[in-house]
């Protein structure tokens, strides 16, 4: 008798939860080291030029100053959201004795949305960091959430390539020196994307709880609400979706209502916020009145209007008219209603509002569907020329995108 060979052991294959990794790596990966490889270019770039400049030195730590370089990251805004999450909210209304002008109320905390510092808050306790370094983590992660977004609703358009190089133009575009700071700015585009996302794939339920949270973060998700609203309606038109759209527009606005309301009963005043954005910062709907002013004076060199920063509004002037050449060219792609709506009515809010024009290029931000025009465009170069012109702009955006908000103006 001859003995029995032994069998010969079981091939080793890599668990479900590895492969699933190596796939998001494989596929996930590129737009994540391209997003990142720019944002550090620009933010070091940004760095730079507060350390040779040095004017951060001799302003207020609350103004754009401090002791190093990176402390400017957490001032203006930053300030507030860092007060909220160590001490919380004391919403109110207060009236500065004697005061007749623009300014009437004090400023408080009841202005700034609860979700960010509420996950700053979070990761100081779990983590142990402080304010400062709680914000920007928060920041930085959800600046790589919003790319991936971003390069997700862009694909859908262009392939690949396209997706690509709409989240590199998130990287260097104007206003995205606040990506990594103590800015909301970076988990409201993130919440903004991947709702939109979630309305193109017929998510409903997750496209509401997102929307909802957005809600929860700016005011400005008043459009992204609209948008999906106008979604639901021709999807529940198409009597395709059963229920699941209309359960998603009644969720969604929730919690911009949720926070209004509740700011509104601490006040004493249901529009209790409203009258604090306009009588402690000057910021209330005009119609778009500012912005004309600004768009009829800069270009003749006239700086003698509301709020004028000179150098930070000649960018944002250029933004604006970027924003407006850059929609036609968005409606043109006959992109899905949600994209469309939350697009127009974002620029209708922050054009038709009057407030410090330099922030303009950070208000818009949130209007990433404007990208798709450039990234459909920039898909027909190669990879490298696309990576050195976005590389050229990131090195730029110190100066654009980062010093002239926080140092040349106010973001």
């Amino acid at each position: 008798m001859t003995a029995a060979l032994p069998h010969a052991p079981a091939p080793v294959t890599a668990s479900a939860p590895v492969s699933r990794l190596r796939t998001a790596a494989r596929r996930h990966g590129p737009v994540l080291a391209l997003f990142g490889a720019l944002k550090l270019t620009g933010f070091c770039s940004f760095m730079y030029l507060l350390s040779s400049a040095g004017d951060f030195r001799s302003r207020d730590p609350r103004f754009g100053g401090g002791a190093h370089a990176w402390d400017v990251l957490a001032t203006w805004d930053g300030w507030w959201y860092q007060q909220i999450a160590l001490h919380g909210y004391d919403p109110k209304l207060v009236h500065v004795p004697g005061a007749t002008g623009l300014i009437t109320l004090e400023g408080n905390s009841a202005a700034f949305f609860p979700l960010y510092p509420a996950l700053m808050r979070l990761v100081m306790a779990v983590t142990g960091l402080g304010s400062y370094g709680a914000g920007l983590l928060v920041s930085v992660l959800a600046s790589f959430a919003a790319a991936l977004g971003i390069h997700a609703v862009a694909e859908r358009f262009g392939g690949r390539r396209a997706g690509l190089a709409a989240a590199g133009l998130w990287a260097v575009w104007p206003g995205s020196g606040v990506e990594w700071a103590v800015y909301s700015d970076s988990l409201y585009v993130a919440l903004a994307a991947w709702t939109c996302h979630a309305v193109m794939t017929r998510r409903w339920l997750t496209a509401g709880v997102l929307c909802f949270a957005a809600g929860l973060n700016r005011p400005t998700a008043a459009a992204l609400v609209a948008g999906l609203g106008v979604a639901a309606l021709l999807a529940l038109r198409r009597e395709e979706e059963g229920p699941r759209p209309l359960l998603a527009a009644a969720l969604a606005p929730l919690g911009l209502f949720g926070y209004l309301l509740w700011a509104g009963n601490r006040m004493g005043d249901l529009t209790g916020y409203f009258k604090l954005q306009s009588g402690a910062w000057a910021h209330s709907f005009d119609y778009g009145e500012q912005t004309l002013d600004v768009l009829t004076s800069v270009p003749v060199g006239r700086f003698d209007y509301l709020f004028a920063y000179p150098f930070a509004d000649v960018i944002a002037v250029g933004v604006i008219l970027l924003a407006c050449a850059l929609l036609p060219l968005l409606v043109r792609l006959r992109p899905p209603a949600v994209l469309v709506v939350y697009t127009v009515l974002t620029l209708a809010l922050v054009l038709g509002s009057q407030q410090i024009v330099a922030n303009i290029s950070r208000y818009l931000l949130p209007c990433f569907p404007l990208f798709l025009p450039l990234a459909v465009a920039m898909r027909r170069l190669s990879l490298p020329v696309q990576c050195t012109l976005l590389g050229i702009a990131a090195l730029a955006s110190g100066s654009y995108a980062g010093y002239a908000l926080f140092e040349l103006g106010v973001p």
